[in-house]
């Protein structure tokens, strides 16, 4: 099934990813920006498990070359094979599929590298940052770790996108674009000054994740093992 992925394709094989097809069979568009399709796993959960924030990379094509890009399960249900998966709309391959997509359609997914290490102790915060790209991890961990607080900036998405926080224990800080690092520089320091076991979870663009990654653990000293930093998405 790796036949015809270029390089990226060559490389997941060796690494014994595996493939599987996934069938669409219910969209919906949340907002005229984000949309959510459901489909069926084809036997990925079966096979692969289910853990917080697990991904898996869809293939498209893009001007005749292939394409892939990773997206969070939400809503996994091993018992009946199926999730839903959410799309933030750009322009580009993965969101022109996403709008055309319609029950029965088809899409190829592969399931490598995705993992989740749940740190040690458990957090007694957890600090958020990311935009749309990120809302289904983030969403995904906030449900993972139950009745702990958590503090999310958000950067952009104000067309109102289907957040998962409870007002009793989640804060949600709406972030104006091109504000994020500078708004979390303000405001992190004297949130962490205050958790003993703060767990620190960065998913922005690449640029972005970079910076504050950095910062998180040079400048306010948290240990590599309390941060998960990973970009979504190459900014232009």
């Amino acid at each position: 099934m790796a036949q015809g992925r270029g390089w990226e394709g060559t490389v997941l094989r060796l690494m014994r990813a595996k493939d599987f097809t996934l069938t669409v069979t219910r969209a919906e568009d949340v907002t005229s920006l984000y949309r959510r399709l459901r489909l069926t796993d084809g036997g990925l959960l079966a096979a692969a498990g289910v853990h917080p924030a697990m991904w898996v990379r869809l293939w498209f094509t893009n001007a005749g070359r292939p394409h892939q890009r990773a997206y969070t399960l939400v809503d996994p249900d091993p018992a009946t094979g199926a999730f839903t998966l959410e799309f933030a709309l750009h322009e580009g391959a993965a969101g022109d599929w996403a709008r055309a997509a319609r029950p029965g359609d088809t899409i190829e997914a592969t399931v490598q590298g995705t993992r989740f290490d749940e740190p040690e102790p458990a957090p007694t915060h957890v600090l958020a940052v990311g935009d749309p790209a990120a809302l289904p991890a983030i969403n995904s961990v906030l449900g993972a770790f139950g009745p702990v607080p958590a503090t999310i900036w958000f950067e952009g998405g104000q067309d109102d996108p289907p957040f998962r926080t409870d007002a009793d224990r989640h804060e949600l800080r709406h972030v104006s674009r091109g504000e994020l690092v500078d708004r979390v520089r303000a405001e992190l320091p004297a949130i962490l000054a205050g958790s003993a076991h703060p767990y620190v979870w960065i998913t922005c663009d690449t640029r972005t994740t970079r910076t504050l990654s950095a910062y998180v653990r040079r400048d306010l000293g948290v240990p590599k093992d309390r941060v998960h930093a990973l970009g979504y998405w190459r900014a232009d």
